[in-house]
């Protein structure tokens, strides 16, 4: 049991090790930061969407962002997606699951917005519908993959791949650059005095 807690702690260093030494991956999250704080300082919004353990960490980021993060400041026009459990069922029972996504960006993405899209494989239908849409309506889309980026790669302004094929290492990644991204827009959008 212990061998199994080492080795997973030590799987997961390896993964942050793996980013730590990629630039162009290190470049980008700074790049995305900068994308966000100017979103938002255009009055635009952030959306975030994804699936099972992925749609937990949108709404994670997105409470980061519109509650706080390291300190009292004003909110910021964050949300996930899937908050709306009328809505998502219905959409899926009258169309289908793969257009939920794509038909809230529809209704509520504007040019200037952000939509942050979560998936581990990159393959996910609905997130991929939802990019889709948002490169119509002039939203930057900001992808959160695994390794390969899957189909989603082709719908993304910005694709934060993480270098492993492992889903739970990928998820812990995910969330670890999304709280870098919010530390750097919270300290950007509301700099405190050293």
């Amino acid at each position: 049991m212990k061998h199994l807690i080492q080795d997973t702690i030590q799987q997961s260093i390896a993964v942050k090790q793996l980013i730590i030494s990629n630039p162009a991956l290190l470049e980008t999250i700074e790049s995305v930061a900068g994308e966000m704080v100017k979103c938002f300082r255009n009055g635009g919004k952030v959306l975030f969407c994804g699936n099972g353990g992925s749609a937990a960490d949108a709404q994670h980021l997105a409470a980061e962002l519109s509650g706080r993060y390291y300190y009292d400041r004003a909110s910021l026009p964050a949300e996930a997606l899937h908050v709306n459990t009328s809505f998502l069922t219905a959409v899926a029972n009258d169309y289908s699951f793969d257009e939920v996504y794509a038909r809230m960006v529809q209704g509520f993405g504007q040019k200037g917005d952000m939509l942050v899209g979560f998936s581990t494989s990159g393959n996910s239908a609905n997130v991929i519908k939802a990019f889709e849409t948002a490169q119509k309506k002039g939203v930057t889309t900001v992808g959160f993959t695994g390794n390969s980026g899957g189909k989603l790669k082709d719908y993304c302004c910005y694709l934060l791949n993480i270098p492993s094929d492992d889903t739970p290492r990928i998820q812990e990644a995910h969330i670890t650059i999304g709280h870098i991204i919010c530390q750097i827009v919270e300290s950007e959008m509301f700099p405190k005095e050293r």
